[in-house]
């Protein structure tokens, strides 16, 4: 799967391979209690934790609007990892997943839908050093006029710092980077109002506060009829 991305330069990139890296907060009590949470929702517990989903690199997309079946979906902001000839890469998307067929299959939820995410990527190496205090953020928006409502919003430091979870995943390589090709989702943070909900519009946002600079992607989810 190509894709172009701005990479100190523009260029043509080939995604491989995919991998979603889920329930990766550090904080194991509120991994527990999400977990708790979700089961009166019906969706099933996570065999370890954290887990990693594989998906199709043709999943990910970094165009204006994605199309899925019904009105079940919703998006939520991740940090994403990308090896691209030996070099790490930080991005940051979406892992857009069917809520409806959560409650059967965590896996088959995000393998149905497209996963945006930005443009521009920034060197790993050069912001390792202080990528924990990174902002991640999310808000969404139901119509062309409404304003962006904020939806998720902390730092990578509630998760699981992303080179473990590159280690831990079963695309990692000897050297415990991640395979050539690879992208790799790293988790999400918790709803500002506590309830998932599905918006037409999405945008998710990585800031780096100490040089003020941000990167970012916004999509529309156009909504396809259920039929029988």
């Amino acid at each position: 799967m190509k894709l172009m991305f701005d990479q100190e330069g523009s260029r043509a990139c080939n995604v491989a391979s995919g991998v979603i890296a889920g329930w990766t907060a550090r904080d194991r009590a509120a991994v527990d209690h999400h977990i708790a949470e979700l089961a009166k929702l019906n969706v099933p517990a996570p065999s370890a934790v954290p887990l990693f989903y594989r998906i199709s690199s043709s999943l990910f997309t970094t165009a204006p609007a994605i199309q899925t079946v019904g009105s079940a979906s919703s998006g939520e902001a991740e940090p994403v990892l990308f090896n691209e000839n030996g070099r790490l890469w930080l991005g940051v998307g979406s892992d857009h997943t069917d809520r409806k067929l959560e409650s059967h299959s965590v896996a088959l939820s995000k393998q149905i839908c497209a996963k945006p995410i930005s443009a521009t990527l920034w060197a790993f190496d050069g912001v390792s050093d202080r990528v924990e205090g990174f902002e991640l953020r999310s808000w969404i928006r139901d119509c062309e006029e409404d304003a962006w409502t904020p939806y998720q919003e902390g730092t990578l430091q509630t998760l699981r710092p992303l080179l473990e979870l590159a280690a831990a995943s079963p695309l990692a390589d000897r050297a415990g980077g991640l395979v050539q090709g690879t992208m790799m989702m790293c988790g999400t943070l918790g709803v500002l109002s506590g309830q998932v909900r599905h918006s037409r519009f999405f945008r998710v946002e990585l800031k780096d506060p100490k040089l003020d600079r941000a990167i970012g992607h916004a999509y529309e989810t156009v909504i396809l009829p259920e039929v029988a």
